[in-house]
């Protein structure tokens, strides 16, 4: 009896462990080439490149996937407030998201280099 309920034991704790490996592999992704067709709207205030060109909004150039998921979230949701963002996010899908999460996340965030002026 006790060796069947170790064994039990054993067998549950190695099912449990494996679970948060099993979530990681069928966690949706987004797509970064379809990110950036999705992303032509953002390109006003947060550049093409994902650099801003105000200071008032935030680069987005190189952020990590998950922060930029959250947040987007959170303004589709009215969970954070801001007049435009939440208008820009009303219409986007959970996919819509993630695909602009993801293009973000695989730019570089460098600028592109200023070619000198002509003499």
């Amino acid at each position: 009896m006790i060796t069947t309920s170790i064994r039990f034991a054993f067998c549950l704790a190695l099912g449990l462990a494996a679970l948060p490996a099993a979530a990681e592999n069928t966690a949706p992704v987004g797509d970064p080439v379809a990110g950036e067709q999705k992303a032509i709207p953002c390109n006003a205030c947060h550049g093409l490149d994902g650099l801003s060109i105000n200071t008032l909004w935030p680069n987005l150039a190189g952020q990590k996937e998950g922060y930029l998921v959250k947040q987007l979230k959170e303004f589709r949701d009215g969970i954070r407030p801001d007049p435009i963002m939440q208008i820009q996010a009303s219409a986007l899908s959970d996919q819509d998201i993630l695909d602009l999460a993801a293009h973000y996340h695989s730019l570089s965030g460098i600028p592109a280099p200023v070619p000198p002026p002509h003499s």
